[in-house]
Parts: structure tokens; sequence; C-alpha cells
């Protein structure tokens, strides 16, 4: 198990950009035997139950038959798995589920609430440590840039909403260079965040859809997406509050759910593609949902992805 953990932590900062904090492991007696928990920054983040002595099958979407065992929810990600005896891992294997030992269920779930959480584990010193780095290949830029134009704080900011929409800092001195040019024009951290966005945007689209030439999108009803503008301009470009009627804003929410369903059985990412100004409320907005779904703007699609429209949601009845 501690190889596993160490093997989560090693590859999770390597796949972010800075050093994830160390993981501790103990034991804890009002636990019953077989659970777990994942506390950080002193605050429980998830629980499981393991079975040492048995293997976790679990339904990735399209499984040919029923498995013998002990029924739970992937503590991952809540998907359908059943614990079976280590001897039906090959028959299970057969019906098309994915079948993992306890540990890396357990390595599995830490890497996930890692990965949710990279943003509250970036603070002040991994900043300073990320410069540091950038230092050594680029110091007239660092230079430049900190604290003579930008501070820490704002830095740090920026940095967190990348994370916080599973954006990695491995190629820092693109973020660093982006944010020279745009520094000039404004300090506010929202629209520094989306002019290094479309400084990365190639990463972005590639982390989403790999080399696919063909990008699937939903995309807001005109309508909608003009409503939002509009209210976006009269409360200014800081405005976080996305202005939704609570019936329309529930619609909206189960419209996108089921064309992001749609998109996951069709092995598909979900991408919402919007005007620029309002991708931050709406990738906000997202976050509330049951599936996942990535929010890019106009400007994020690089000149060789196609773009195709797969549903449109928003609208009247959304």
């Amino acid at each position: 198990m501690l190889s596993r953990i160490k093997g989560v932590r090693k590859k999770l900062s390597q796949d972010l950009g800075f050093l994830v904090p160390s993981v501790h492991i103990r034991d804890n007696l009002d636990l019953m035997p077989g659970a777990y928990r994942i506390t950080l920054m002193g605050v429980i983040s998830g629980e499981g139950d393991v079975y040492p002595d048995r293997e976790l099958a679990i339904n990735p979407g399209q499984v040919f038959g029923t498995l013998k065992g002990v029924s739970v929810k992937d503590p991952a990600f809540g998907l359908d798995a059943v614990w079976i005896e280590k001897g039906q891992k090959e028959h299970a294997q057969t019906l098309g589920y994915t079948v993992v030992d306890a540990s890396t269920v357990v390595a599995t779930h830490l890497n996930q609430i890692l990965q949710s959480n990279a943003h509250a584990l970036l603070g002040h010193e991994e900043v300073q440590q990320l410069l540091d780095m950038l230092t050594k290949s680029s110091p007239k830029l660092v230079e430049e840039l900190i604290p003579k134009k930008l501070s820490i704080s704002v830095l740090l900011k920026v940095l967190q909403n990348l994370l916080m929409e599973q954006v990695s800092l491995k190629d820092f001195r693109s973020v660093a260079e982006a944010l020279a040019e745009a520094v000039d024009r404004t300090q506010d951290p929202l629209s520094l965040t989306a002019a290094v966005r479309i400084a990365l945007s190639r990463l972005i689209v590639q982390s989403v859809n790999g080399s696919d030439p063909e990008l699937p999108v939903i995309t807001l009803d005109p309508s909608l997406e003009q409503m939002l503008l509009g209210s976006m301009q009269q409360g200014g470009p800081s405005d976080e509050t996305l202005v939704l009627e609570p019936g329309m804003a529930e619609r909206l929410q189960t419209s996108l759910g089921q064309a992001a369903q749609q998109q996951e059985m069709m092995g598909k990412p979900s991408v919402l593609l919007v005007a620029a100004p309002i991708r931050p409320l709406m990738a906000r907005f997202v976050r509330y949902g049951e599936h996942q779904v990535h929010v890019l703007s106009y400007q994020e699609i690089p000149e060789n992805k196609r773009v195709t429209i797969v549903a449109t949601v928003g609208g009247g009845n959304a």
C-alpha cells in the first residue's frame, strides 16, 4: 500500500507540475475493519471500504453479464462495482469489467481527491518553488515579472484557477510568458487566467480529446448566451455570479448532464463551448453537476481542430 501511495504522489506531482505534499498513513481504531478515510488539511474528503482478500470488478459502462459478490459503488468515481473472489478475476474481465485489487482502489481514490483539490494544495511556498525552478532557465523572465509587475499573491490565484479546472502547470514557462504579455493590460486574476488558458490552448484541448482532429462540443442556446453576456457587462469583468432563475439553472444542469451522459456512452469527452466572458462562470456552474464537463471558450480552440456541435442546451425547454 505504501509504495502505491508514494507512486500516486510522484506521478501526480509530475502531472500537475509542482511537488504535492507528503501523504501520511496512520491507523484509526475508530474505523471498522477494512474501512479507510482520507482527510485533506484536517477535513474528511473521502471514505470507503475495501476487502483485502477480494478484488473489485468495476463496470466501466458496458458489461455482458453479472457477477456474484458484494455490490458497491467504486469510491473514486461512483461507478457500479462488485467485490468478487480472486478466482473470478479472469471471468469478470471477459465480461468487460475492470478488475483491481484493494490497494489500487485506495490509491485511485486518493489520486482522484488530490487531483480535485490540487488548487488547495498549492500555496505561496509551492509558487516560490516554481519561480525558483524557472529562474534557472529564464532568469530575465522571472525578474521582469515578479514582483515588478505581478505580486506572488495574484500569481497564486491565477495558478489556483488553472488547477481548479485540471490545467497542468508543467509548462510553467508558457504560463509566465502569457502573464508577462497580459499583465500590463490587467491585474484581474480571472482575466489573467483567461490569457494563460489561450496560451495553453493546445495543451488543454489535447488533454481533453488527445490528437483527434475532431472536437465534439455542446453549445448554449444563443438567446441564453446573449442574456448571460448582458448580465456580465452590467456586473463587470470580475463578477463571479451566474444570473439564472433557480428553475432555469436546474433545467440547464439537467440538460447538460443528459448531453454529457450521451457523450460518455460513446466514449467521447463532454465539452461546453461558450463565449469567453462567461467561460469562468459556466466552468463554476458545471462543477456542481454529476458529470465531468470541460468548458472552453471559442478563443481556446486550436486552428487544427474541427468543431462538431453535438447538442445545444439552455433553450426554453432546457
